[in-house]
């Protein structure tokens, strides 16, 4: 792999799998990081299982694997901690996200990594840290979702909570993570421990709690919870999704001059004026009432005819897109958001680009994920220099 973006030359050691550590460690490769994931000889990342399937290769895991290399080791033995520790000698950065106690049960706590290489970042990704009476617990997503708050005002006030379809607590957990890698990389190089490395201990459910400013305040100083409001904002209104003769927009108008040109657009001028719209505030009291005059104008046109109206008046909406939109939208062409992509086992494939761009080093995708072991000679004889011999008893014991 060339180098190239905004990381090239930093090397990372990947021992996560699942998504959050997978998620984390891609946008470290998209951007240049040389990204070497370590997986079991025989239980391999579970996400190589995940449907949905392409000629028996998950989909999933092309994505999720891009721009790695992949090597097989079984960590919790002997010869494992060894060869895990000259891999780490001359890395920048380690992500794990085992339950937490597990690296340290195989010898490979981080101040034995430190040991090795004292400018080794260590990020640590688990459901709910390192520690508190929790940390043993193993910690999907979902309860992340569940006990960070997000369940409980995800929904419709006269619904059950609702979980969200994606993997968002994971996804919050890598971002949080490649951004607490950064700082820690930067600190490593410009603060007052110039060239020390450290720990980094990410939570999922910490990730997403983080994502409600305000929430803490409002509780502890007025005592009041957030509740489900479907749609609605607290903060804007209107702003909701509203049904089209063929399907769906949604649509803000907090500000007033738009909310203005959407109340004029629409035939309904006398809203300007009426105390119950007249601010943002109270718009946000009369929500369900400013949405009986919106709802019926849009229902009675086509998505097209929504957007073109409204459009006119610049009204802030768009149609709610599934895939198939995605893939036709002249926005997303334009900006080269979906791209094809050679793969061994699937041929021209198309996958996402990566994302935010930049103007001097632009990350890219160079591969998807590849095989089981695919990199295990690249790494272990050409970078390790590992004796020939040895490695074929290590690959015939099965600890590579």
């Amino acid at each position: 792999m060339t180098g190239f973006g905004p990381l090239d030359g930093l090397r990372v050691i990947d021992c996560s799998g699942m998504i959050s550590g997978g998620f984390a460690t891609m946008q470290l490769a998209d951007f240049g990081a040389d990204v070497v994931m370590v997986e079991h000889p025989t239980h391999h990342d579970p996400i190589r299982d995940w449907a949905p399937f392409d000629a028996e290769v998950s989909l999933w895991w092309k994505s999720l694997a891009r721009n790695k290399r992949c090597i097989t080791l079984d960590l919790s033995t002997d010869e494992g901690r060894t060869l895990l520790l000259d891999l780490v000698s001359d890395a920048d950065v380690l992500v794990e996200n085992f339950r937490p106690g597990t690296l340290e049960g195989w010898g490979l706590a981080p101040e034995t990594l430190h040991e090795e290489n004292s400018e080794l970042i260590v990020t640590r990704i688990s459901g709910y840290g390192q520690t508190g009476p929790r940390s043993s617990l193993p910690g999907f997503g979902t309860v992340a979702e569940a006990i960070s708050g997000f369940a409980h005002v995800n929904g419709f006030a006269d619904r059950e909570p609702l979980l969200p379809p994606i993997s968002l607590a994971d996804m919050a957990a890598a971002g949080t993570a490649v951004q607490a890698t950064m700082f820690a990389l930067y600190e490593r190089l410009a603060g007052s421990q110039a060239g020390e490395g450290q720990v980094i201990d990410v939570s999922l459910y910490e990730s997403l709690f983080r994502m409600f400013p305000g929430a803490v305040e409002k509780y502890d100083r007025l005592g009041e919870l957030s509740e489900r409001i479907g749609n609605h904002h607290t903060n804007a209104a209107p702003r909701n999704v509203y049904a089209t003769t063929d399907g769906y927009v949604a649509l803000s108008a907090s500000s007033q001059s738009i909310f203005e040109n959407l109340a004029r657009a629409i035939g309904h001028p006398e809203l300007i004026e009426d105390e119950r719209f007249a601010t943002n505030g109270a718009r946000v009291e009369h929500a369900e009432e400013l949405d009986g005059y919106i709802a019926p104008w849009i229902e009675a046109r086509t998505t097209e005819d929504v957007l073109e109206a409204l459009g006119e008046d610049d009204a802030v909406v768009a149609p709610v897109y599934d895939m198939s939109d995605i893939f036709e939208d002249e926005q997303y062409a334009a900006r080269d958001d979906i791209i094809a992509v050679e793969d061994p086992d699937l041929g021209s494939i198309k996958t996402m680009n990566t994302v935010p761009k930049f103007s001097r080093t632009p990350g890219r995708v160079e591969h998807l994920g590849p095989r089981l072991g695919e990199h295990n000679d690249e790494v272990y004889l050409e970078e390790l220099g590992l004796d020939p011999k040895l490695y074929e008893t290590l690959q015939r014991e099965g600890i590579v």
